[in-house]
This record gives structure tokens, C-alpha cells and sequence, in this order.
């Protein structure tokens, strides 16, 4: 869990002490008080708000304890006073409450302390905290959390440089890769570098695609970024915001909001467009296997333009080993824990999930999504997936990894096909890893989840 000093870091008494707009309703400066003022101003705007009272002031109250650098006592227990909840004191476990109760609509205020506030951590956050698209947001304002860095502090890769698997010296054989073959073009991108950077944005294949990889929920998503209707593919980057702990990328083009884990605008000019990211398969792989299948693929090089500790299990170590959550999202742990691995597949109106576990010791499953007859060849310990369209064919494991049987028929796993006899062709399907939590958060009962 950050605490409240460690967000703040980097941001500098100077900004925090800077001068505040005049004008301010009495709630406003109350709020700004909990947060700014001096130990008799936030005492006094304990009383005052106490004595409004009001669950509108909650959103204000969650979000002056996370910053606030004062006597947390008084603050939880107006919050509790106000919301008749007890035993909640971290600013996570209300924001969790809030989570809870999007009936509660935050006071007219709320929005001007969070913008202003986040506009002294940097005045470029401006471009995702404008007024006029609060209201046709698709995501509640007050869940939008800051992450801890400004607008491109967590830097994308635009047209990385790659090179040839042969000169590749910094990986070791357990090193888990993005493995990506589109049209013959064979690439890894390595986990351990696109932890610093979660976002590539790259054409492969001849098609132009972007990685957005959320550490915080676990999963590496490939989309299309050629929109039909739009002039130029979207470019993205890391806006420093997150909703339920998981990151908010934005396009460079009109500065919009999307949520990772969807593929589509949730704030901003883009949001009522319709627009959704085709997903693209890739695979989690350790090096060691993805270069046995595909010598000549083409690796991201170390020499990225970005000064980063580039090596094996440093960036997020603690976080990928701890079972807790850095920021506060909910989720139904009474089949699975928060951050258990599971591959998920959304297609046609349905999605399913299943429990990397359930692919112990390598499994060939035969399963069903929606109308789609899919079969997913995996591995627990890589976190190895890939999941292919059957048709009506019932697979089984082959010989060896490459290949799978189907009746009589033997048929050679592909990263783009499953390869039969006669040139007969099963197309893969998109899908990826992520943490438990953040598929269950984001499509709960819409979706199914395997049990054996």
C-alpha cells in the first residue's frame, strides 16, 4: 500500500504551498483546508463539515486523506460520522466504500479541488481534467485515481529499436517475453523492459499496434490502433491516472481517456464514438522457449533512450510477489484470489476466463465462449496460453508442444494457426493474462469462469 507521503514525493513543498485560486464556496475551502491549510484551519474544517454533514462530502473527505498531511483521527472519524461506517480507517478501504456506492453523487466542489490539486502536481494533467467532459464520462470522476507519476512519466515506446536473436546477451532463459508474430513478422518484447514502460506503439507485420501492458492488473494487451473512419492510427501513452487499479492511457490525437483493459475511450472527446480496439493475440513466454520456436525473431534492444535498471526481476518485484493490491479495486474472491493469474477471451458478446492453473503441467482444453468452439494449449508455470477457433474439432495433446491431434489428424501449432492436413487452417484467437481482480472487476457476472 503507498502511503500518503510517498505519493507526494517528487512534487515539492514549493507546488504544494503554491497559491490558490481566490474564490471558493465554503465546502471548497474546507477541503482545500484538510488538505493545505494549518493545524487550526483543518481542525476547523473538521467542524464545519460536521456540522453540514451530507455523504456529498464524501468523495471530497476520501480524497483529502489521501493527501492530507495531517492528524488522521479527527478526518475518519467525521468520514465514519458521516457515512455511518465503522472499522474502515485506510484511504484504500474507502475508496473501496466509494467503489460501492455509486449512488452517492460527490458535491459541486469536488471537482475543482481534484483539478486543481492535480494541476499543481503538473499543469499537463489539464488536458484530462477538463470540465466539459466530466459529464459525458463513462468512468464515475471521483474513482480516477493518480498514480503517482505526471502525464508521460511512465514513458511509451514509439518505434523501439529491435534486434536479431542472436545478439541478444542481456536475457536469461527464464525472462518472460511478449512473443507477437503477425504476417511472418516475429518479435519479443520483454517484460522486464516494458515494465518501465508499459506502452509500445509499432507497426508488425505491416499492421500498426500498441501494447498496453498494466502492471498494476497483470495483463499485456495487443490492439489495433487503424480505426476505420479515423485519418491516422492512435498513438498512446500513460496519463498517470488509474480507475480501480488499473491504468488510463490516452491517445496523443485528441488527449482522451481509455481504459486498458477494454480498448475503448471513457473520458474525453472520444468517449460517445463507438470505438473499440481490436484485440491482436500475443503470448507471455519464457525466453528460453520463445527463441527455441523462433530463432530469428527479432527482440527489443536495451538501447531504448530511456536511462531504466533494464534487469531480470527488478522493476515491480515486490508488487508481482505480493499477494496485495497497490491501489484499491474490488473483486469476488470466493473462487479465485485477487491476483491469481487467469487468460481471458472476449468475443462475439461473450467472454470466459480460465485459471492459469487449470493448464498444470501443460493441458490441451476443448471449451466454448459465447458460439465459438475454442481450444487453449497451456502452461501454468510460463503463463503460457494461446487459444485457437476449432470449428467443430476436439483436440487432443500431440507428440510433443508443436503439435496436436484431432482424431487421426495431426496438426502443428502455429502462432497465427493451428496447421492440418491438406493446408486446413484453425485461426488463433485473441486472449491474454491478467490478474484475477481486474477481469472480475471490469466484467464480473457478464462473464464465465472455468472450472475444471
Amino acid at each position: 500500500m503507498i502511503t500518503r507521503r510517498q505519493t507526494l514525493a517528487g512534487i515539492g513543498a514549493a507546488t504544494i504551498g503554491s497559491a490558490l485560486p481566490a474564490r471558493a464556496d465554503d465546502v471548497l475551502q474546507a477541503f482545500r483546508d484538510l488538505i493545505y491549510g494549518d493545524d487550526p484551519a483543518y481542525h476547523a474544517a473538521i467542524a464545519q463539515l460536521g456540522s453540514r454533514g451530507g455523504t456529498d462530502l464524501m468523495a471530497g473527505l476520501i480524497f483529502a486523506l489521501r493527501f492530507a498531511l495531517k492528524d488522521e483521527p479527527p478526518l475518519i472519524g467525521l468520514m465514519q460520522q458521516i457515512s455511518g461506517e465503522t472499522g474502515r480507517e485506510r484511504w484504500f478501504d474507502w475508496m473501496l466504500w466509494q467503489e460501492a456506492h455509486p449512488e452517492v453523487i460527490p458535491h459541486s466542489s469536488y471537482v475543482d479541488l481534484k483539478r486543481e490539486f492535480y494541476l499543481r502536481i503538473d499543469p499537463a494533467f489539464d488536458v484530462f481534467l477538463e470540465q466539459r467532459h466530466i459529464d459525458s464520462a463513462k468512468i464515475r470522476f471521483e474513482e480516477i485515481a493518480w498514480g503517482g507519476v505526471r502525464k508521460d512519466g511512465i514513458p511509451s515506446l514509439d518505434g523501439p529499436e529491435l534486434i536479431p536473436a542472436s545478439q541478444v546477451d542481456y536475457l536469461v532463459g527464464s525472462d518472460f517475453v511478449f512473443g507477437i508474430a503477425i504476417n511472418g513478422d516475429v518479435r519479443a518484447y520483454p517484460l522486464r523492459i516494458m515494465g518501465w514502460h508499459e506502452m509500445f506503439n509499432d507497426v508488425i507485420g505491416g499492421v500498426p499496434l500498441a501494447l498496453a501492458y498494466c502492471t498494476l492488473c497483470g495483463s499485456g494487451i495487443l490492439f489495433e490502433t487503424d480505426v476505420p473512419g479515423r485519418d491516422e492510427p492512435f498513438v498512446f501513452g500513460t496519463s498517470g491516472f488509474l480507475y480501480r487499479s488499473n491504468k488510463l492511457m490516452f491517445d496523443r490525437q485528441t488527449n482522451s481517456l481509455w481504459n486498458q483493459f477494454t480498448g475503448k475511450p471513457v473520458k474525453g472527446a472520444l468517449v460517445n464514438s463507438g470505438i473499440e480496439l481490436k484485440q491482436r493475440p500475443v503470448v507471455i513466454e519464457p525466453w528460453v522457449r520463445w527463441v527455441a520456436r523462433h530463432p530469428d525473431t527479432k527482440v527489443l534492444s536495451l538501447d531504448t533512450g530511456f536511462k531504466r535498471n533494464y534487469g531480470s526481476g527488478v522493476v515491480y518485484d515486490k508488487y508481482f510477489r505480493s499477494p496485495d493490491l497497490m491501489f484499491p479495486a474490488a473483486s469476488d474472491q470466493t473462487l479465485l484470489q485477487q491476483k491469481d493469474h487467469v487468460f481471458g477471451i472476449r468475443t462475439f458478446g461473450a467472454a470466459k476466463a480460465w485459471p492459469v492453473t487449470a493448464f498444470e503441467g501443460g493441458r490441451v482444453i476443448n471449451d466454448r465462449v459465447g458460439d465459438l468452439n475454442v481450444v487453449l494449449i497451456g502452461d501454468r508455470l510460463g503463463r503460457t496460453i494461446r487459444a485457437y477457433d476449432r470449428g467443430d474439432r476436439v483436440f487432443s495433446p500431440g507428440e510433443t508442444p508443436l503439435d496436436l491431434g484431432a482424431g487421426d489428424q495431426r496438426w502443428s501449432v502455429g502462432e497465427e494457426f493451428l496447421t492440418g492436413p491438406d493446408g486446413l487452417k484453425a485461426p488463433r484467437i485473441a486472449g491474454h493474462i491478467a490478474y484475477w481482480f481486474a477481469w472480475n472487476n471490469y466484467l464480473g457476472s457478464a462473464a464465465e469462469l472455468y472450472q475444471p
